[in-house]
């Protein structure tokens, strides 16, 4: 009977995956986004803001969103690439999956994947929590250089955006980026739990995913990685504490490898569509984002790039394992 049940569920998960995989190429099956990362993250974030923009420029149109954590994306990232062809799904990626390409030593890198949309640029905000001794950031400069081991800093994945953010601040700070103690999390939830149960002196992501709760007093800001101060939040910039640090986070989408012209064009159209309706404009003024939207060619020369500066930043601060 036991193996009766097991053999059933096999045949259930294979007919799951086979459907999952099975897209025609003409993106007009339920469209799938993938957020790889856990919820409550600036992917997640991402993911179900275009999801709700989606329904909203074309109601016809199904959207699902799902989670895949782990490994900054690269978990993620795999199962993307074993979905050759398949004109319905969407992955949500960015800055910090092409520096956990490097961190993980992943097989799959995003050359096998089909660049679609560059989003977002978003700045990043170093917190406290609201009853940490560090007032200001030269308050917290002073006791990281007295003892780097001390201050633990919670972020997302490793050799990902606020793992740079932290480098770049030690390095400016002049304390070895290889003594600084970044404990890594799968999504930007887990790092505010570890910020409001005080188990970490500081927490960086991007604005958008502390901007509220530094509104409600949870959180207190002691800086931010834009050139001048920003809107949505209240905050010096980083600059104005005495680190020179600049640094902005970017997001977008990719698809399956072996994608066909139609399906390619499908997907790069609907993307094109979301980006346009007034419900992803609106999204892009509440969370702070930056409009820096590109397709095509453009996108994926900019992708690559990327994976060619971030490698050798993280190569010099020593943080590739």
């Amino acid at each position: 009977m036991r193996l009766r049940r097991l053999a059933a569920l096999a045949a259930l998960s294979l007919a799951a995956l086979t459907a999952c995989g099975s897209g025609s190429g003409s993106g007009l099956g339920t469209l799938k986004i993938m957020a790889p990362a856990s919820p409550g993250g600036g992917w997640d974030q991402t993911s179900r803001t275009a999801a709700e923009a989606l329904k909203s420029a074309e109601p016809s149109r199904k959207v699902e969103v799902y989670n895949v954590p782990g490994a900054g994306g690269t978990i993620g990232l795999a199962q993307l690439a074993g979905q050759k062809g398949n004109g319905d799904l969407l992955m949500t990626m960015g800055l910090v999956m092409v520096g956990a390409v490097e961190q993980n030593k992943s097989k799959v890198t995003l050359a096998e994947t089909t660049p679609i949309a560059k989003l977002t640029e978003e700045y990043e905000i170093v917190v406290v929590p609201a009853e940490s001794p560090y007032k200001t950031l030269a308050d917290l400069v002073t006791a990281w250089k007295a003892d780097p081991a001390k201050i633990a800093i919670a972020g997302g994945s490793a050799g990902g955006t606020d793992h740079i953010v932290a480098g770049l601040m030690a390095k400016a700070a002049g304390i070895d980026p290889k003594q600084v103690n970044y404990i890594a999390h799968s999504g930007g939830g887990e790092a505010l739990n570890a910020l409001l149960g005080n188990k970490v002196a500081l927490g960086i992501s991007g604005i958008g995913e502390f901007a509220e709760h530094v509104k409600s007093g949870k959180l207190r800001a002691l800086g931010v990685t834009s050139p001048a101060r920003v809107d949505s939040v209240d905050s010096p910039t980083l600059k104005e504490g005495g680190l020179d640090v600049e640094l902005a986070n970017w997001r977008g989408f990719v698809a399956p490898p072996g994608l066909d012209d139609a399906a390619k064009k499908n997907l790069t159209d609907l993307v094109t569509k979301m980006h346009d309706s007034q419900a992803w404009k609106d999204a892009v003024a509440k969370n702070g984002w930056i409009d820096s939207f590109q397709t095509g060619q453009q996108f994926a020369d900019y992708l690559a790039a990327e994976q060619t500066k971030v490698k050798t930043i993280i190569a010099e601060m020593g943080l590739v394992s």
